[in-house]
C-alpha cells in the first residue's frame, strides 16, 4: 500500500522512515512538511495538494506534534484515507472524539498509536499480571529535555503537554498492562515561570498507583515501572524493554516484527485491510484528569 508522511522532523526520520523502509507492507510515496523531506520522496507542503496529486495512496501517518495534527488528519480523513496518528492522538480529547466520528463516517481505518506499548516485555508484563493481586504500582520517568527535544520550543507551548509527551508513553504502558480501570486522584505540576506546560509531575491515582516524571535529569534515562504483587515484584525497564520478577530478568515473548515502529505499522496494515478504528483514549484522559486537577507549583525558569 502506498502511503503518506505528514511532519518530517525527529521522530519521522529516526523512527517512521526507516520502519517504513522495512515494512513488507507499505511504500513511502509522499511526505508532507513545511521543511523537511525524505530522498526519492515526493515532497509536498500542502496535505491539500497531495491529496488531490496521489488518489492512490490509501494510507496517511500524521508525525506532526499534537497542536496542528487536527486539520491534516480531517483533511485525510474526508478524502476517503485510512489515517494513523503519532502519541498523543491530538491535543484534546474533542479532537480525539470528532476525527472517530468522521472515521466511522467515511468507514475508514483510524489508528491512534501508543509505540511504547509496543515495547517487547510489555505484553510478557501484561500477561504475568493477569489474574494476580496487585497491592500498589509506581512510574518513575526521568529524561532530559534538552536531549530529547533540543531547542524545540513548541513542547512547552500550551497543547504541547511538556513533561506528558513522555509521560503518556509511560501512562501508555501502565493502562495497557493493568488488568483494572485506575482513575487520578491527585496531582502536583511544576511549570517554569517563564513556560506554560509542566517541567514536572507527581500523580497519584486510586488504588495505590502513582508517578513520577521529570525533564531536568541529566545523568541518564530513567524509564521503570515497578508493580508490587501477591506473586512478586514486577519491574519494567527501558520504558519496557525489559522485565524482571523479583530482581530476575525474564526474556519477552517475542510475537510478530520486532521493534516498536515496525509493529506499529503491522498492526496499520491490518487495520487498513479491515477498516478497524483503533482508539484507545485512557492515557490521554488521565493526562488530561492532571490538568484539570494538578496543583501548580511554581519552579526556576527554564532556558536551553
Amino acid at each position: 500500500m502506498k502511503i503518506a508522511l505528514v511532519g518530517i522532523g525527529k521522530i519521522a526520520l529516526d523512527q517512521h522512515v526507516p520502519a517504513l523502509a522495512a515494512s513488507p507492507d507499505f511504500q513511502l510515496a509522499a511526505t508532507v512538511s513545511r521543511h523537511g523531506t525524505v530522498a526519492g520522496v515526493a515532497a509536498y507542503t500542502d496535505i491539500a495538494v497531495m491529496l488531490l496529486d496521489n488518489p492512490d495512496i490509501a494510507i496517511v501517518s500524521l508525525c506532526l506534534p499534537p497542536r496542528p495534527r487536527f486539520e491534516p488528519a480531517r483533511a485525510a480523513l474526508e478524502a476517503g484515507r485510512h489515517v494513523m496518528l503519532e502519541k498523543p492522538p491530538g491535543a484534546t480529547l474533542s479532537e480525539c472524539f470528532e476525527l472517530r466520528a468522521l472515521a466511522r463516517e467515511k468507514n475508514v481505518a483510524l489508528y491512534a498509536t501508543w509505540h511504547s506499548r509496543e515495547a517487547a516485555a510489555v505484553i510478557t508484563a501484561r500477561d504475568w499480571l493477569a489474574g494476580r493481586q496487585i497491592t500498589s504500582a509506581h512510574i518513575r520517568w526521568r529524561e532530559s529535555v534538552r536531549k530529547w527535544h533540543p531547542g524545540q520550543d513548541w513542547v512547552f507551548d500550551p497543547g504541547g503537554m511538556g513533561v506528558f509527551d513522555p509521560g503518556i508513553n509511560a501512562l501508555s504502558i501502565l493502562t495497557e498492562i493493568l488488568p483494572f480501570k485506575i482513575h487520578l486522584t491527585s496531582a502536583e505540576l511544576e511549570t517554569p515561570i517563564n513556560r506554560q506546560t509542566p517541567i514536572a509531575a507527581r500523580l497519584a491515582f486510586s488504588r495505590n498507583i502513582s508517578a513520577e516524571f521529570d525533564w531536568r535529569e541529566e545523568s541518564g534515562e530513567v524509564w521503570s515501572i515497578e508493580v508490587q504483587t501477591d506473586a512478586g515484584r514486577l519491574e519494567l525497564l527501558n520504558g519496557g524493554a525489559r522485565m524482571r520478577i523479583d530482581g530476575i530478568e525474564t526474556p519477552p515473548l517475542a510475537e510478530g516484527p520486532t521493534g516498536e515502529y515496525p509493529r506499529l505499522y503491522a498492526a496499520m496494515a491490518r487495520f487498513a485491510d479491515e477498516r478497524h478504528i483503533e482508539m484507545d483514549l485512557s492515557p490521554m484522559r488521565h493526562v488530561s484528569d492532571a490538568f484539570t486537577l494538578g496543583a501548580h507549583i511554581t519552579a526556576d525558569a527554564f532556558e536551553w
